[in-house]
């Protein structure tokens, strides 16, 4: 091989067509080796030293190296972790910049930088090769025909509809789909699986983590996983247990199915702690390239870890390489595999700084200015386990967060809390308290009942408290906060007023999620009353615990698919619904944006809003089009029938009824304007004004 010295950019393996260049970044090290190996990654082919350094780039140009060649690095410098440094040639090191990986990682003492069980833990030195053991980066071709037909959706903010799904779980267990896709990236476009997805509505999907991951080793010596996939080594390689043939043009392939179909793609993404641990965790990538540079470190002792993440570790943005890896992640995401959007986990832990969470920060600056990026969705998991960690309401306008207050307020309500019609109206209406500042707009709050992490929606009201024994912690992890109701009986039953009370609660949460302004984000299997059998934590559950069981699907009452299609389609043809401006209330010349009503269509006083025993709400939203007909919407949560009379409006004469979630038939029914009617013991009801 003939060996030059290349180029410091653009980092990780870049194959030009005669050969490949690699560049590595380390502030700290004092040489670095590139580590060929043969097809298998069991034998190391050939050391070579890269030749140049620039600017803290260790680079490299070898004119006989193409795509599909297996590599690693390893990395010289001092071994002081009392001063944050922790190089150990003797471990061989994933290029964080790697495409695709090669193998799985394979546990064993030696993938320590220190001896295991010494005297001195982390401050001894390990001279044992953990090469055999470790997934391999691989050179590859970035080529990809994406045809003249694949067309990125563009789905505007007021249009959108998520769907949170993992790309396992989503369709390990569809049997309209073929063996071969099922839990792989092609199995998400799977044709049957567009159709689902398209008559719920749905308009994004959004993938749990697919970076490459690692599993912990007390997992995987518990015969689990860590399904969900945060434990992140690699930003830039889609995992390849979801497609091991070709990962990169597996994951491709699918995104352009789904933009046919005009569904978008969004990522899970984990950039605020890797796999690496904390001081007693392994060197696989990060540690051992540059542990300063990358990781927060505490400053009067770097030996240990500052973790806001809860997993031993942070990353560390405001180094600006460690910035700029995030960044070259992110536009490859985009440019390379034409994904639509993100959701930053943890994204607290990004905008730190030594003074904590600032909004102002490098990050956020430069996703701000970065002309790649600017059209792509943004969407942050807006707290940390850190000082100071919860930020909901704090980030920049260009984003969108998980409004985990909707979450709250209307699992209280419709588990039968009172009091709470205050808070209700707020999040039905977009949650103005948190999000109505410096120009945001209502798709500033993206609305939830369930996700991954925690309940689904039928154990929400099947389970009292969480059953996480089969995590192996004896039912300690997971919340015990979940504000569910098992209706009377802990877990599944016969009785069938209980069944029937769980399935009226689904149509419940799904009815508000959909009418309520602000982004909806509905969870993968609660359309068709998927358990995970009182698991609230199923994030090691890689078996049919975790996965999504379809065995509701067809079957009157717990299939909810088309119900929530028919919400969908009330969304659409209600465009204040979907109004990115804020509602106000009764205005000079007589419109309106909002009308909170009494049973009685008065106008609501002071007084109304305090009754302690409330749990009915009823509300108009007034047409935000020429033409366009208000909608009524009414909020029942009490354990009894409650009479009310529709708004009398001498424009409309009659309001149509549009739905009911105690009407398993979902009949219209049209009433006159001014007249009686009442709203079943826990249900929603909305109208349509027609004149």
């Amino acid at each position: 091989m003939r060996l030059s010295a290349g180029t410091p950019h653009p980092l990780g393996a870049t194959w030009d067509g005669r050969g490949t260049n690699f560049a590595l970044f380390s502030a700290n090290a004092e040489k670095v080796e590139l580590c060929l190996f043969d097809n298998q990654g069991r034998r190391e082919l050939e050391r070579i030293a890269l030749p140049e350094r620039t600017e803290d780039v260790w680079h490299g140009y070898l004119n006989d190296v193409s795509p599909g060649q297996l590599y690693g690095y390893r990395v010289h410098g001092r071994y002081d972790p009392e001063h944050g440094f922790r190089f150990n040639p003797h471990k061989l090191l994933r290029d964080p910049y790697a495409r695709r990986l090669a193998g799985r990682l394979v546990w064993s003492d030696a993938h320590f930088a220190y001896r295991t069980g010494s005297a001195r833990e982390d401050l001894s030195f390990d001279r044992r090769d953990n090469a055999r053991g470790v997934p391999k980066a691989v050179v590859v071709d970035e080529m990809f025909n994406w045809g003249h037909r694949e067309i990125r959706p563009h789905i505007a903010w007021e249009d959108t509809i998520i769907y949170e799904a993992h790309v396992k779980g989503l369709t390990q267990t569809r049997e309209d789909i073929a063996p071969g896709l099922r839990g792989t990236y092609r199995g998400l476009a799977a044709p049957s699986m567009i159709r689902h997805l398209k008559e719920m509505g749905v308009t994004a999907i959004e993938l749990l983590p697919i970076h490459g991951f690692v599993d912990d080793r007390r997992l995987v010596e518990m015969k689990l996983s860590n399904y969900w996939g945060y434990n992140s080594l690699s930003f830039f390689a889609p995992d390849a247990r979801y497609g091991p043939e070709n990962p990169l043009d597996a994951f491709r392939t699918t995104v352009a199915r789904l933009h046919d179909a005009g569904i978008e793609v969004v990522l899970d993404v984990v950039y605020n702690h890797t796999a690496e641990g904390n001081h007693l965790g392994p060197t696989l990538s990060f540690r051992g390239i540059d542990n300063t540079s990358y990781y927060w470190l505490t400053p009067d002792n770097p030996r240990f870890y500052d973790d806001f993440t809860g997993t031993g570790n942070s990353l560390n943005l405001t180094h600006p390489r460690v910035l700029q890896m995030v960044m070259d992640s992110l536009r490859y995401w985009v440019e390379v595999c034409h994904v639509d959007g993100f959701r930053f986990d943890l994204a607290t832990t990004l905008g730190r700084g030594r003074t904590g969470f600032d909004r102002g920060s490098g990050f956020f600056t430069a996703l701000r200015q970065d002309p790649v990026l600017a059209s792509v969705k943004l969407i942050a998991e807006p707290w940390d386990v850190g000082l100071g960690g919860y930020q909901v309401g704090a980030f920049p306008s260009q984003w969108s967060e998980w409004n985990d207050k909707y979450r709250s307020t209307l699992r209280r309500f419709w588990s039968g809390e009172a009091g709470l019609i205050g808070d209700v109206s707020k999040r039905m209406t977009g949650s103005s308290d948190t999000f109505n500042h410096d120009g945001r707009k209502t798709r500033a709050g993206i609305n939830h009942v369930t996700v991954h992490d925690g309940f689904t929606l039928q154990d929400l009201y099947s389970y009292n408290e969480k059953h996480n024994e089969a995590n192996g912690e004896d039912n300690r992890d997971g919340s015990g906060d979940n504000h569910s109701n098992n209706c009377g009986h802990e877990g599944p039953t016969d009785d069938a007023t209980i069944i029937a009370m769980r399935r009226r609660l689904r149509r419940n949460q799904f009815a508000c999620l959909l009418l309520a302004q602000g982004v909806p984000l509905i969870l993968a299997g609660d359309e068709v009353a998927n358990s995970q059998n009182g698991n609230n934590n199923a994030y090691c559950q890689d078996n049919e615990i975790g996965w999504t069981k379809w065995d509701g699907l067809g079957r009157d009452g717990d299939d909810l698919t088309g119900f929530i299609g028919q919400l969908a389609a009330i969304r659409r043809d209600f465009a204040q619904l979907r109004s990115q401006d804020w509602v106000d209330g009764r205005r000079a010349d007589g419109s309106y944006g909002a009308l909170w009503l009494t049973p009685q269509a008065n106008e609501m006083t002071p007084e109304d809003w305090n009754f302690p025993e409330s749990r009915f709400l009823a509300y108009m939203l007034g047409p935000v089009e020429r033409g366009a007909a208000p909608i009524f919407i009414v909020l029942n949560a009490a354990a009894d029938d409650i009479a009310f009379h529709l708004p009398k409006l001498p424009e409309y004469k009659i309001w149509r009824q549009i739905l009911n979630t105690a009407d398993d038939a979902h009949s219209p029914t049209e009433f006159a304007s001014g007249s009686e009617t009442s709203a079943a013991a826990r249900s929603v009801l909305a109208f349509a004004g027609a004149e």
